[in-house]
């Protein structure tokens, strides 16, 4: 009973720390910036509208939306990444690592110079599935290579390798880009949430929602698969459509966030695995949340960081990301080995 007690005081602790963070990096993102806006004024501004022309235009048109943008895609990563490592069974899976995004991004960028240049402009609907498409084709390449790679190091190279390709086809069409449009996607092939609009926002929302609401209402047959194949197809899930329906959930959050913002690095693989550590559990009807909620929060601090700490120069979000990341990544590696020869 103590036992119970404590493991729901320790959800509710995490869960809190979540959304009290979110509520302070989402604060700081509104009143930080090369206008500085008063705390005590922040509810004046959002919910009557009160303040000066300037503040409304930064707030409502750059720092709202961006704020949102960040929260809404970070969740969407590390949901992905969560999604990932399940159907894997490994917590080093994730979609920049395994060069999912880099797919993604590399038929992002071919469809916008294409759009660009024969019709001035492209829809996010066009960008979100070009995204889906681009982060299929490379996890059907990882799947067939997992079926000869059984080793999880290879695959990890395999995947980096695939990332590598990606990247150098990408980096090759913007090359051949029009000048007017190779600042924008030289910018956005490096990731970062600027420029981002409401209606970005709406509509990101709708796709992310969508499968977020999908993959809690799996939270049984995800929690039956993390006790292994066989277990799951003894209590009725169908292991093959199940498996299906992880690599599209994930992709198309994968798909959404290279759409608007870009690959970002590492949120994928370090948030999943610090949730479930804090929470110490893999519950998937406790974790899922919380995964989200992670991605979210460290999304938002680390796009605060990235245009702030040189401002007026602004860091590529993957940047801040690495250095938040990587160290997370390189001890859950040591970590693993150790576990291995003990």
């Amino acid at each position: 009973m103590k036992t119970a007690q404590s493991q729901r005081a320790r959800y509710g602790l995490v869960y809190a720390t979540l959304i009290l963070l979110i509520l302070v990096l989402a604060t700081l993102n509104i009143c930080i910036g090369s206008v500085s806006v008063p705390v005590s004024r922040i509810p004046q501004i959002l919910f009557a509208g009160a303040g000066e022309t300037n503040e409304l235009n930064i707030i409502f048109r750059i720092r709202l939306p961006r704020m949102l943008m960040a929260g809404l895609l970070g969740g969407a990563l590390a949901l992905a990444g969560f999604l990932l490592q399940t159907f894997f069974a490994n917590p080093i899976a994730g979609p920049f690592v395994l060069g999912i995004s880099s797919g993604a991004k590399m038929l992002v960028a071919l469809v916008m110079v294409f759009f660009l240049e024969r019709m001035g402009s492209v829809s996010s609907a066009v960008l979100v599935i070009a995204a889906f498409i681009g982060a299929l084709m490379s996890t059907m390449f990882i799947l067939t290579i997992s079926r000869y790679v059984k080793h999880i190091a290879a695959l990890l190279v395999s995947g980096i390798m695939i990332g590598y390709i990606c990247s150098a086809v990408t980096d090759f069409i913007v090359t051949f880009a029009q000048d007017a449009d190779i600042v924008n996607l030289h910018g956005w092939s490096l990731g970062s949430f600027s420029g981002m609009s409401m209606t970005d926002v709406r509509n990101a929302a709708v796709v992310v929602a969508v499968t977020v609401l999908a993959t809690f209402l799996l939270s049984k047959p995800i929690g039956a698969f993390q006790m292994g194949e066989e277990y799951a197809e003894t209590v009725g899930v169908n292991v093959r459509r199940f498996r299906v329906l992880l690599i599209g959930l994930s992709s198309l959050l994968a798909a959404c966030v290279t759409a608007y913002a870009g690959p970002i690095s590492f949120v994928g693989i370090a948030v999943p695995f610090l949730v479930k550590q804090f929470l110490k559990t893999a519950k998937p009807l406790v974790v899922i949340p919380a995964v989200y909620l992670g991605g979210a929060a460290v999304c938002m601090g680390c796009d605060l960081v990235a245009r702030t700490v040189f401002s007026p120069l602004e860091l590529n979000i993957s940047t801040v990301t690495s250095m938040f990341g990587a160290p997370v990544v390189i001890y859950m590696l040591i970590r693993r080995q150790g576990s291995r020869a003990a």
